[in-house]
């Protein structure tokens, strides 16, 4: 088999460790003799493998016990309706860093509106007037608001928000694309939350981590499915559980403390991106679009440089066909993109730098 190097934004690389464990549970899950993907939810076998998984969501993130975790399907993007249908009560507002979180701005003008209070929901600040190239600064954020949005990573330009902010109200965050990527001090969040696929897990499953005094303060009617508290209640079993995406999880958190925790991933994702970016401002044919102390170190965004515009598709090719897999940028911006998420090995991104080298010194003689 050719030897391919994962770069895709998602669904992410994931450790070697968790995909064998899971290929054993898919043949027999924890000695039952039935497949992972037949096992009743209601299980004792499976009952540990939930309280497993939150147990390692509290040690790794060293969450405080005022916090529930609740592991749920449709993805972050449903996560945007639920987080203004369980908070929004009189006003919200944004932080507008790329598409999902002008996504996750426009649930909540939906619910506004629907509540009589349409404009009660809107971005603080927004860097959409230079392609969300960086994080905006300087901004006060309102004392009246019901909560603080903001999008720690933004995957389609490459910008983050590397540190844990003081907020004047209830902050929230989505934490899709780096979450376990760094310490975080979860006492600063009222909610956060996130799709599991870019660095904890498959797609079909998202996590959120929920302080108990920020809900029960609406006073419109929530439906029964999208009311945080029924899952709180009912520990994320409800409904039937997606199962196979919260084992992956399971394993894939096991491989991250067993390596030594977030704290240890922290400093090999910087090395990672630091490798990176400086191959990027070093090579004569790259430019990157980030803002430099905004930049990302999950997803590392560059465009060929205006004078070698020609050469971009020739670099594609050349990437393709050297085992390098997902570096094509977002279809809405265009460029390069190499998504170096946790289990993205250091060697996927020493790999990346020679084939940039090589085309340089094919093209530049």
């Amino acid at each position: 088999m050719k030897k391919a190097y994962n770069f895709f934004a998602g669904p992410c690389v994931l450790p070697e460790e968790a995909i064998n464990s899971t290929i054993d549970a898919l043949k027999d899950f924890a000695g039952t003799g039935i497949p992972l993907i037949s096992i009743s939810h209601r299980s004792k076998e499976w009952e540990g493998v939930m309280n497993e998984c939150r147990a390692l969501w509290k040690e790794l993130l060293q969450i405080p016990d005022n916090y529930h975790i609740v592991f749920l399907g449709g993805g972050a993007s449903l996560q945007f309706l639920y987080v203004a249908m369980n908070l929004f009560e009189n006003k919200a507002g944004y932080l507008e860093t790329g598409v999902w979180a002008k996504k996750a701005l426009k649930e909540a003008q939906g619910i506004a509106k629907s509540r009589g209070k349409e404009g009660a929901a809107f971005a603080v600040a927004s860097s959409a007037d230079k392609t969300y190239s960086y994080i905006p600064k300087g901004y006060e954020i309102p004392t009246d608001l019901d909560y603080f949005h903001i999008t720690t990573n933004n995957t389609i330009y490459g910008t983050e928000i590397k540190y844990d902010m003081d907020c004047p109200v209830t902050l929230v965050a989505d934490m899709s694309s780096d979450i376990m990527s760094r310490p975080v001090d979860v006492s600063k969040y009222g909610l956060i939350y996130g799709g599991a696929q870019k660095n904890v897990g498959p797609a079909g499953v998202i996590f959120a981590i929920i302080r108990d005094d920020v809900l029960g303060k609406v006073s419109s009617y929530i439906p029964t499915m999208l009311d945080y508290r029924t899952h709180i209640e009912k520990e994320s079993m409800f409904n039937t559980p997606p199962v196979f995406a919260i084992y992956v999880m399971t394993q894939t958190l096991k491989w991250l403390k067993g390596i030594g925790g977030v704290e240890t991933i922290n400093k090999i994702n910087n090395q990672k991106a630091a490798m990176l970016y400086e191959e990027i401002e070093r090579n004569k044919l790259f430019v990157g679009t980030a803002n430099p102390e905004d930049r990302s170190i999950m997803n590392v965004c560059f465009v060929m440089n205006p004078e070698y515009k020609e050469l971009e598709a020739g670099f594609l090719d050349y990437a393709k066909a050297n085992g390098m897999m997902g570096v094509k940028g977002h279809r809405s911006v265009g460029g390069f993109r190499a998504s170096i998420y946790n289990a993205c090995p250091i060697e996927s991104v020493q790999a990346l730098i020679k084939c940039m080298q090589e085309y340089e010194k094919m093209n530049l003689k």
